[in-house]
């Protein structure tokens, strides 16, 4: 069962006077493959979401052909929290979609640690774009297949996107909390791991 938003309420607590560290995250991905509903997911407080609604000015420039039911997009980024530990915490920030709204994801990128690719395996070619931008960058990221509805194995989407053994790979469902944290302890660790492997 999904947990709905007045559950999420419940957990949501003001940040905390011990808080010294603040870590930086970037979900990225093509339009409509989730980010907002992500960060809106596993975010202890109600997130900052840019969201308009989708208008006829958008036609001929945002291609909603395979996301039929999507109204509404982000124009600028989502933003949530998660608080780690007594002394960190974790800042979420969604990326736009769209192609117009491309130039926002270098701003993005500043200051963050690494990144969440989203993927959508019915539309894999949307994503070509984030994993270039965060190879171009070096940003360590992971890639969550946010699965609608079955598709191809982890193992095809790794050989169809030409992902490294060494990018972790995982299946999420965007709308559950337990399974977004999932993806982020997945980047997390991997950030680890490669911080031990640069520590001589």
């Amino acid at each position: 069962m999904h947990s709905t938003s007045s559950d999420r309420l419940a957990t949501r607590t003001p940040l905390r006077e011990t808080i010294t560290d603040a870590l930086k995250i970037v979900i990225v991905g093509g339009f409509g493959v989730g980010k907002t509903t992500m960060v809106g997911s596993v975010s202890e407080i109600r997130p900052l979401s840019t969201e308009e609604v989708m208008t006829q000015a958008g036609v001929g420039i945002d291609d909603a052909s395979r996301v039929r039911t999507k109204r509404t997009t982000t124009v600028a980024f989502d933003f949530g929290r998660i608080t780690l530990d007594a002394s960190r915490v974790l800042y979420l920030f969604g990326a736009p979609g769209q192609q117009r709204f491309w130039f926002v994801w270098d701003q993005l990128f500043a200051g963050s640690l690494g990144a969440v690719v989203l993927v959508d395996t019915r539309r894999m070619e949307d994503s070509w774009y984030s994993i270039d931008r965060l190879e171009h960058h070096r940003m360590p990221f992971v890639v969550a297949v946010n699965r609608f509805s079955g598709g191809p194995s982890l193992e095809a989407v790794r050989d169809a996107l030409a992902l490294s053994p060494e990018v972790p790979l995982v299946d999420c469902d965007a709308r559950e909390r337990s399974s977004g944290k999932q993806v982020l302890i997945t980047l997390v660790e991997h950030l680890a791991h490669l911080y031990e492997e640069s520590t001589p």
